[in-house]
């Protein structure tokens, strides 16, 4: 039976709030679990534990945190296919991303772990004769976590890693459209040597948890993912506290596919970007900026490829594409798709899919000679849909990639170094890639966007340090001998 429990204070504990059923997007006959929210007096239970252990947690050797955290990171990749499984049953990506998200996952404390041995400060002379100055970074306290359904155990591993490594505690709120995944990361971290309290999962809504994480006086610092609309409610909720925040939202990533790009490698980086993961990641590239003189070639190239694109059950083999997440994502993929066929040409997909079993399930979905000022080039839609938009050279490809609210991560595709650099230099996002997807990142380097993408200090790698600790500055006056 899957544990459908909260984790507060050690204990595994059944909430008192209103329940809710996790509903398997690939056959929406499945019921995965049903669920009960966490009440305030619970959610303050786990404040009060995390208080405590973070206490305790702070003392603790930087040996032991890094074994712990290795720990958990080789069992989550040991675990794999099994919760990947999981996670595929209740997502709705395939298995083989599932299993990939579930390694990545473990990846992320690995990592982190090996970090807990390179936590150095800085020694440095004073202006002041015979004096010294140290600048060493101390823990924050209780890290709120709130994490979206499209990555439920990934997200949620790369802020807690790092989180526990710079020794706080935390409080994970995952999504509740995927409970289950983040349970399963909190078993294995139920398994280690960590004081009671410091690491407490709490199910619950954003309007209810997330909202007592925004406003609780003993948690001072949030980290979230999830829509700008949120994320600024989150962020006009908890600023008159002074919280720290790091927020990552939404995208409108473009791909810059130039006339002398290869033809195979454009084509392979925008299915990838755009239909991997069902579209529904912040790094996806859903505007697909193409020069004239490949743009006929690209879309013939492109339409043939995603017309071959297998839709299907998460846990069959050979899908490579399974369904949206959930009913209101589903919904909002097709009220976008007719919005697209007022602003652009329908060039491939756009219908419901009727497959063995019932569920959310799409056409990839194409348009082209898109406007960039349109609806469906200006919103987030995160679904299975794209828009190949013309340009005439490198700067007008580059000034449409650049007329968004948004900034997260870009690519072009392009066979000249120089336009390639030109390219990097000049686009407005955090993440920039040639010759590559959109979409795709590595664990050690720091992640993040601009503009309405991003909110405060960068996540991964050895910047995650910058949002999970605070800075102490010492003076030492070592007198005279």
């Amino acid at each position: 039976m899957i544990n459908n429990k909260s984790y507060i204070n050690g204990e595994w504990v059944s909430g008192l709030g209103k329940s809710f059923a996790n509903i398997n997007p690939s056959d929406t006959k499945d019921i995965i679990s049903e669920y009960n929210e966490c009440n305030f007096e619970q959610f303050n239970q786990a404040v009060e534990s995390a208080k405590k252990a973070q206490l305790e947690w702070a003392s603790v050797g930087i040996e032991k945190k890094s074994n712990i955290l290795i720990n958990i990171g080789n069992e989550l990749i040991s675990k794999s296919k099994e919760i990947g499984e999981l996670l595929s049953r209740e997502e709705g990506k395939t298995l083989p991303e599932g299993i990939g998200e579930v390694a990545r996952a473990g990846q992320q404390f690995q990592y982190y772990g090996a970090e807990c041995l390179r936590m150095a400060g800085e020694k440095i002379p004073s202006t002041r004769p015979g004096f010294q100055v140290e600048i060493t970074r101390e823990p924050i306290g209780i890290i709120g976590i709130i994490s979206p359904w499209n990555f439920p155990i990934a997200i949620p591993a790369w802020k807690a890693a790092p989180a526990l490594m710079c020794g706080n505690a935390v409080i994970l709120k995952p999504a509740s459209l995927t409970p289950a995944s983040a349970i399963a990361l909190t078993e294995i971290i139920d398994k280690q040597d960590l004081p009671a309290g410091l690491f407490n999962l709490v199910i619950g809504s954003g309007s209810g948890i997330g909202n007592q994480i925004a406003t609780n006086p003993d948690i001072p610092a949030i980290t979230f993912t999830g829509s700008v609309e949120v994320g600024k409610s989150l962020y006009a909720d908890a600023s008159p506290l002074l919280k720290k925040m790091q927020m990552e939202m939404g995208s409108k990533n473009p791909l810059v596919v130039l006339d002398d790009a290869d033809l195979s490698t454009a084509i392979s980086c925008a299915a990838n970007g755009a239909y991997g993961g069902t579209g529904q990641k912040c790094t996806a590239s859903s505007r697909i900026i193409v020069q004239e003189g490949i743009y006929k070639k690209f879309i013939e190239g492109l339409t043939d490829h995603i017309s071959n694109i297998k839709v299907g059950h998460a846990l069959e083999e050979g899908s490579q594409m399974g369904p949206a997440s959930n009913q209101s994502q589903f919904e909002s993929n097709l009220n976008y798709i007719e919005i697209g066929k007022k602003e652009a040409k329908l060039a491939y997909g756009g219908n419901p899919m009727n497959m063995r079993t019932p569920g959310f399930y799409l056409e990839p979905t194409l348009f082209i000679d898109g406007d960039n000022k349109s609806q469906i080039n200006q919103e987030e839609m995160f679904g299975p849909i794209a828009c190949v938009i013309p340009c005439k050279d490198l700067e007008h490809g580059l000034e449409i990639a650049n007329d968004t609210e948004f900034g997260l991560s870009s690519a072009v595709i392009t066979t000249s170094l120089a336009k390639a650099e030109y390219f990097k230099q000049n686009i407005k996002t955090g993440v920039a890639a040639v010759n590559l997807p959109t979409a795709g990142l590595d664990y050690h380097v720091p992640f993040g966007g601009r503009k309405a993408s991003s909110f405060g200090l960068r996540e991964q790698g050895t910047y995650a340090k910058e949002f999970y600790t605070q800075i102490k500055t010492s003076y030492i006056n070592s007198g005279s001998i």
